[in-house]
């Protein structure tokens, strides 16, 4: 029963640090302090331990030797290869998408992308909505299903899973909200049911390479009026 609850705790806990986490409470590199989690949410060490722990397999924070758990650094160096390691498995499974999805494929493309259209972007307070992340993520999926193969989806899943926290932090810290985003997306829907592999495969990188540039813009504009702080490399 102690367990049970433990689990039940810790995937509370959990839930609540990640969405503070995405919604960037915690900015890049800061320290997180078990104790003062363990006080403000009312549960043990070890249950605040077990969720960070989870976060840490998100690649939401990190575990430093002796010293406890951080907000995951905005790394530029992990930045810029994250990117090029997205654009290269997740045009090439596009394009297998494209060639090899049929009518059922189609349909699921159609209705994630309506739904996500539907989904607000931004929350009233200007953070990227929850809800909107996960139509996201459910149009990227259902965009990539028509390859047909498990591994390759979930390689490329992976790989944009990784990429929520940067993706986050553009808007929260880098404010990027003068992109189209809704016009990419739809662009993206409509050159892939059309057939057209080359042209989805280069909407898709100029997609994911733009959160990138926002990112890459904003550590330029911050160290420039602060030379002795920069980003992570």
């Amino acid at each position: 029963m102690i367990i049970k609850e433990s689990k039940t705790q810790s995937g509370e806990v959990y839930a609540s640090l990640r969405a503070d986490l995405l919604g960037g409470i915690h900015p890049p590199g800061s320290k997180l302090r078990l104790a003062v989690l363990g006080t403000s949410y009312g549960v043990s060490l070890s249950v605040v331990r077990e969720a960070m722990t989870r976060l840490a397999g998100d690649g939401l924070v990190q575990s430093i030797p002796q010293r406890g758990f951080c907000v995951t650094p905005l790394s530029v160096e992990d930045l810029l290869d994250l990117t090029r390691t997205r654009v290269l498995i997740e045009t090439s499974v596009l394009r297998e998408s494209i060639s090899s999805g049929g009518v059922e494929w189609e349909s699921s493309l159609i209705a994630a992308h309506h739904t996500l259209q539907r989904t607000m972007y931004t929350t009233p307070d200007g953070h990227l909505n929850g809800l909107w992340s996960k139509a996201h993520h459910a149009f990227h999926h259902a965009l990539l299903a028509g390859a047909h193969s498990p591994r390759l989806e979930a390689m490329a899943t992976e790989l944009r899973d990784f990429a929520l926290l940067y993706q986050h932090w553009s808007i929260d810290i880098a404010h990027d909200l003068d992109r189209d985003v809704a016009a990419e997306h739809r662009q993206l829907a409509e050159l892939a049911l059309a057939g057209d592999a080359d042209g989805a495969a280069t909407a898709l990188t100029e997609h994911i390479e733009r959160t990138t540039a926002a990112l890459l813009a904003y550590e330029q504009s911050r160290t420039s009026a602060d030379p002795s702080v920069s980003i992570s490399a």
